[in-house]
């Protein structure tokens, strides 16, 4: 049928011939009267004329299909570019800002549960610098849990140039990751990881009533500006490993715990 049709076409393009039009040759052909209708120069030059309309039409098939399929990529690359991007969210404990390739969303003041309270919070937070406020009641209750401020206790340890002082944090947006995980115990990220920052891992002193957590704190902290009078609040202290069930070797017995917090796309 494609046959006929493009004849048909062909028909509508072209002059008559010395023996008539296209159309009484299309005729022609389909009761089997062709050859007797046309001498063998004439059917020949038919021929090469309908290849010749055939290739264009080929051409222009093909020039279509290229287009369309760069059309495609374009609008998928667009799509992918706008919603495909993966994205992971941290926070850069004891550090005001993020590292150079993510985004800062925010800079804030580390917060938690009080050291001696026994109905603490576990986790700390990083508290915004700019808060905002809903309904609200000024005064302290009793019936109330509460936040502090958090301060470094590094006495005698390799961060002792931050003991007492107030501890900051940064919010961080890297792109085209799909996860952050903090590795305890490494100071470089493992295979297919990308470093974050690296640090030392802190968490509340063993003989306080408040519960903490492990967390990971930037090697190379900061400190809020004017703070270091010894407030205490939500109190952290570096983490040393202690032999018995935890393997020694690798681990040493006294010996502060590293970290690396890494990202994976």
């Amino acid at each position: 049928m494609s046959f006929i049709f493009l004849l048909m076409l062909l028909v509508e393009a072209q002059a008559d011939i010395t023996t008539g039009s296209y159309k009484e040759l299309l005729q022609s052909y389909l009761s089997g009267q062709l050859s007797s209708a046309l001498g063998a120069c004439q059917v020949e030059a038919l021929r090469r004329e309908f290849k010749s309309f055939v290739d264009v039409i080929e051409k222009s098939m093909d020039d279509f299909k290229e287009k369309t399929e760069a059309d495609f990529k374009k609008k998928q690359d667009i799509l992918i570019s706008t919603y495909g991007k993966s994205s992971a969210v941290y926070t850069r404990w004891g550090k005001k800002t993020c590292p150079s390739d993510a985004e800062q969303v925010y800079s804030g003041y580390v917060g938690g549960s009080r050291f001696d309270n026994p109905g603490a919070v576990v986790n700390p937070l990083c508290l915004a610098r700019d808060p905002e406020w809903g309904i609200y009641q000024d005064g302290v209750s009793e019936y109330k849990s509460y936040i502090f401020g958090a301060e470094f206790e590094t006495a005698g340890s390799s961060m002792g140039s931050v003991h007492n002082y107030d501890v900051p944090c940064a919010v961080c947006l890297t792109q085209n990751r799909s996860v952050v995980k903090m590795f305890p115990a490494r100071k470089t990220c493992y295979k297919g990881w990308i470093l974050e920052y690296t640090g030392y891992l802190m968490a509340g002193y063993h003989k306080h009533k408040a519960g903490t957590t492990y967390t990971c704190f930037d090697s190379v902290p900061d400190t809020i500006n004017g703070s270091g009078n010894n407030m205490d609040g939500y109190l952290v202290y570096q983490v040393e490993a202690r032999c018995g069930s935890l393997k020694c070797p690798p681990y040493v017995e006294g010996r502060e715990i590293v970290c690396a917090v890494c990202s994976k796309q």
